[in-house]
């Protein structure tokens, strides 16, 4: 019989709590991201409901970052210095922990997406997987064996640094670094740089060659410093232009300059894909990261 989970995503706009089994959703409860006292409240609330149903056995918690995601740490799941007004010290784990009993483990929202593209969705069979999302913010999840890279922190792919093409004035709008990746092509980068809403600008809009460029820049640095063999995008400004993963595919093998001779445009096109999983990819990795136990850390290439 299969232990029966809870996941919860705690994302940047939105939180969802999903319970079921396998990496099966049977139950969810979806609500806007507010206030670290409202919505873990309501987290809190959401798992109490499914384990009256029916028993909850572990906890996964796929959350924004950054956030302390070593179990040995003494801030173990607290959120850091973050932009998101109020979460800044957050607790996330403590409102989750509805029993003493209940093993709860956490990781970042990418990491738990890349792990569920890995084991049930578009990069099955890869073992070093990268996930990114862009949306509100930028964020990756680096899988190296199948086993999900952390250090002292864990991976922070959407402030890494590009280079800037020619003749691009735009300063960037992220607070820490402004023209880091985040703060070029995430969702309100792009408001901010198109002067509108971007979802209302068309495919065939020539600011976009511009984004691709950009996501091209970060796509060839994580190809040449992690040798993933597949590279899942995800994310509202992704998955809402798909155009712009295509453009960026596009100009990818000319950024790599022949170094790695046999990358042309039919691999590129191979290794970047969108999430098979689609908004799914969060929830069910925060439940295999649940069924993964507490404290999931890797030992001899497996989790345990």
């Amino acid at each position: 019989m299969h232990m029966r989970v809870a996941g919860i995503e705690l994302g940047g706009t939105k939180t969802l709590v999903v319970a079921g089994t396998e990496g099966r959703i049977e139950q969810r409860i979806r609500f806007p991201t507010t206030s670290p006292h409202e919505t873990l409240a309501q987290v809190s609330a959401a798992l109490r409901e499914f384990d009256a149903i029916s028993r909850i056995m572990a906890v996964g918690i796929a959350s924004f970052g950054p956030i302390r995601v070593d179990p040995r740490a003494a801030d173990y799941g607290t959120i850091l210095a973050t932009p998101k007004p109020g979460w800044s010290g957050a607790d996330v784990v403590g409102p989750a922990r509805i029993r003493q009993d209940l093993p709860i483990n956490i990781d970042t929202d990418v990491n738990a997406a890349a792990l569920a593209e890995h084991r049930l969705g578009a990069a099955q069979g890869c073992a070093n997987v990268i996930y990114l999302t862009i949306g509100t913010g930028l964020g990756g999840g680096i899988l190296v064996e199948g086993i999900p890279v952390h250090g002292v922190l864990h991976p922070e792919v959407g402030h890494i640094r590009t280079r800037r093409a020619a003749g691009d004035a735009f300063a960037g709008n992220c607070p820490f670094h402004k023209d880091c990746i985040e703060g070029l092509i995430s969702g309100p980068a792009l408001a901010a740089r198109f002067g509108c809403d971007p979802a209302t600008c068309g495919p065939d809009d020539a600011r976009w060659v511009q984004v691709a460029r950009d996501l091209a820049e970060l796509l060839a640095i994580l190809i040449l410093t992690h040798s993933p063999q597949r590279i899942v995008i995800g994310g509202g400004v992704a998955i809402g232009q798909p155009a712009i993963l295509e453009q960026a595919g596009r100009i990818l093998p000319d950024l790599l300059a022949g170094y790695l001779g046999d990358f042309d445009t039919a691999r590129s096109k191979a290794t970047l894909v969108l999430p098979k999983l689609m908004e799914d990819a969060g929830p069910i990795g925060a439940m295999l990261l649940a069924s993964a136990g507490e404290g999931c850390t890797p030992v001899h290439g497996k989790l345990t």
